[in-house]
């Protein structure tokens, strides 16, 4: 997944990326906005998805957890979602920028680029 955010106590973003479920590529895209955090960063992101039964559950609103920060090319930080089907990813972040992460988010996942 790839994202941009900024945020200056409340936090918005955007990006995409891809599902990889059951032998097949699902592109998908990601816009959000939240609340805590201050900076702009871009960010790599991947993980595993749980509790994925069909990909019809994949789309829909995500609550994001996150904690975080970005100095230049370092960074570190986690990030966890999960949807009202209860689908939940948890992915490792690589961010770029600079950024102090720490709030939650709404994430929305629609399918297609």
């Amino acid at each position: 997944m790839h994202e941009v955010q900024a945020a200056y106590i409340g936090s918005g973003s955007a990006g995409g990326g891809t599902l990889n479920f059951r032998g097949r590529s699902y592109p998908f895209k990601v816009g959000g906005v939240g609340i805590g955090g201050i900076g702009l960063s871009t960010v790599e992101a991947r993980g595993e998805v749980y509790k994925l039964q069909s990909i019809e559950q994949f789309p829909g609103t995500y609550a994001q957890g996150r904690y975080g920060f970005a100095l230049g090319t370092a960074s570190g930080g986690d990030l966890w979602l999960q949807n009202d089907d209860g689908v939940v990813m948890h992915l490792v972040a690589k961010r770029e920028g600079l950024m102090l992460s720490l709030g939650a988010d709404a994430i929305e996942i629609t399918m297609g680029r």
